[in-house]
This record gives C-alpha cells, structure tokens and sequence, in this order.
C-alpha cells in the first residue's frame, strides 16, 4: 500500500520534472563542524559532507521505515547508500506501511533507539505532523523548486509521477474515460492502492477522479462521488495493492502513481499503464528527518544522498521524475536516456496545493467510509 498524501510540497502550481522550472535560494547555517547533529539544519554545520560522513558512521545506525524495495526502485536506492558507508546498518521496518503509521510508529517509539529517522510521506500526513520533523536543507537545496520544498526544510519532495490506471490487457482494453471503469466489465476488478484517508497513492486516485469529473481540486466531492458509484456497482476491490496481488489477477485494475504500475510488468508481461486524456494528476513524495531521530547524523546524511545525482538518477531508473531533473538536465548529470523514456506530460496537469490538499484531507475524512462502506 505505501504511503499517505500526494505529493507536490507546498503550493505546487506544475511540478517539476513533469514540465515546471524554477529554482529559489536556501541559505546554509555557518557553523565550525561540531555542532550538535540533532540540530544541524545544513551541512555546514557540520563543516563538509566528510565530517557529516564520520559523525554518522560513528553512529553506525539508520533507521528507516515504509520503504517498499519495489517502490519507485528504493531497493537499488538502499542497496547504494549501504554500498557506499557499509559502516552504517540500515534498519528497514514495516516496508508497507503508510504515511499515517509512519508518524505512528515515530510517536509510539519515541525516546527508543527503533524509532525512525527518517520519514518518506506524502504532503498531507507531512502538514499535519510538521512538529515531528527536523528542519534540514540539503546541498543541493538552491536546484529544489520553491514550490516542492517547505522553506526551512522540514519536509522537502523528492520524486513523483502521474496518477495512472494499470490493467491486465489479456483481460480488458485500455480505458479510455472513468466511465468505462464503471461498466459490468470491470466486476470486482478496480483496486486503488489503500485508503485515501491515510495512503497519498490512493489520496491522488480520488484527485485524479475529481478532475477527470469536471471537478477542481478546491473541492474532491466528485471524485468521491466517483468511487461510490464505482462500489455500488460492485467493481470497487477493497484489496492492497502489491505485485504479488497483480500477478496472481487478484487485482487486474489498479489505480496508482505511473511509475508504481509500470513496476509490475517485469512480473505481469500483459500488464500495460494508461494516463487518461484530459487534466492529469501529478505528484511528489516528501523526505523528512525525525526531530527526535536516534542517529541524527545518519538522517541527514540519508538525506544528502537521497538528493545527489547519484540517488536522483535511481529514481528515473525507477521511472519516477527526480526532483532535481531540471537542474541535472541543465547540468548533464541526469541520465539522458532514461529521461527521454519517460511517458508523455499530459498537456493540463494540476497538483494540489497545501490548502486544497488540507481541505481534501479533511472531507475525505468526513465522507470517504461512507461512500465506499
């Protein structure tokens, strides 16, 4: 399942890598190199990524959690950071967990050597919880949009994609509209990857779902209104995702980020990925450090690794839009081929902004068990 809200970070207007620009300036703390790691807001702090590399390795521990190896190719991503400080054990707890349970896990452990460092999440878990996250810019801040990081760094995106629907084509011909999806046809056979209420995969499938309705995103009703015609019509499969579950048919339709559904074609050869035509829905995940991270140091190294070229250009291998693109693009960093392979930008692409993402939030928690129960 994975995850809890979309994407964009704050005030997203188009997002980057999926065609928007524009960089803003951070500034770095000064510091003399032996600042307290639990506090360090920059690298220099620390003085220079050598001297943030020695303080985590003296720690020795990273704790992460909520992070699927298959999710936008987060295995090669850890199997790297391990490569490159094998001095430093990553602790991996509950790869499928959500946003929400990733915040839950931080709070029950808090104090305990097992909670987490770091946080992957979507926006909405991240504005709820922002008291939870240590503020950090990262090296390579000044090449992060303005409109996907929170200005201090307390949650900053990192990679996204586009809401996208994934079928077995031995079974069904690609869709074409929503309205498809509601005929007998797709009995028992739509899956969305968890509760919007608490999973940002799922959170989008209902933005998607709004917008391809006529809606906006000031307003999801219709796209709730979507999915509760999708249920009373018995095509709505209450079943979390993964590709074991698309592998075996259990679910053969699946609402999820583009580069999520394209994962599962190594393991399914008829599965095939559709962005519908029309407004697409666009997103990105965010990266936080735990305020009360029991290995500070290795929580922002993780972070400066995570926004290196190196990690960036996993997450195009992984078919995800590094947030970086733009900038790697300009610099001849990225990964040229594997850039150019990336599906076609829709030409209309919203995602929402902390407002509209609060507000969608709060109605879905309001209407969405009814609509669906």
């Amino acid at each position: 399942m994975k995850k809890q809200l979309t994407l964009a970070a704050v005030g997203l207007s188009t997002a980057v890598a999926l065609g928007l620009t524009g960089c803003a300036g951070g500034s770095a703390d000064a510091g003399d190199g032996k600042a307290d790691a639990a506090t360090a807001t920059s690298l220099a702090a620390f003085g220079d990524l050598a001297a943030l590399e020695e303080a985590a390795k003296a720690e020795g521990q990273l704790n992460v959690i909520a992070l699927p190896r298959d999710w936008a190719n987060y295995g090669e991503v850890l199997d790297a950071f391990a490569a490159k400080y094998p001095e430093i054990t990553i602790n991996e707890a509950s790869p499928d967990a959500s946003s929400a349970e990733e915040i839950q896990a931080a709070e029950t452990n808090e104090g305990l050597d097992t909670a987490p460092d770091v946080f992957d999440i979507g926006l909405t878990v991240a504005l709820q919880n922002t008291d939870l996250f240590a503020p950090y810019q990262v090296a390579t801040w000044d090449e992060i949009p303005a409109e996907l990081k929170e200005p201090s760094g307390l949650f900053v995106g990192d990679y996204g994609g586009y809401m996208s629907i994934g079928y077995d084509s031995s079974k069904f011909e690609a869709p074409k509209s929503l309205d498809d999806l509601l005929g007998a046809d797709y009995k028992g056979s739509v899956a969305i990857n968890g509760d919007p209420t608490q999973a940002g995969a799922a959170f989008a499938a209902v933005g998607l779902a709004t917008v391809q309705s006529d809606g906006t995103l000031d307003d999801f009703e219709p796209g709730i209104d979507f999915f509760s015609e999708l249920n009373a019509a018995g095509n709505l499969l209450k079943v979390d995702v993964t590709t074991a579950t698309v592998t075996s048919g259990e679910t053969p339709v699946v609402f999820d980020w583009d580069y999520l559904n394209a994962s599962h074609r190594d393991a399914n050869p008829n599965w095939e990925v559709v962005i519908l035509p029309g407004t697409g829905y666009a997103g990105y995940y965010n990266q936080a450090i735990n305020a009360d991270a029991p290995h500070p140091a290795a929580a922002r190294l993780w972070q400066e690794f995570l926004y290196s070229d190196e990690a960036q250009n996993l997450w195009l291998k992984g078919g995800a839009r590094p947030v970086r693109a733009d900038a790697m693009a300009e610099a001849g960093t990225i990964d040229e081929d594997l850039f150019e392979k990336l599906p076609a930008a829709p030409e209309d692409t919203v995602v929402p902004t902390e407002e509209q993402s609060t507000n969608a939030g709060t109605l879905l928690g309001e209407k969405w068990a009814a609509a669906v129960g």
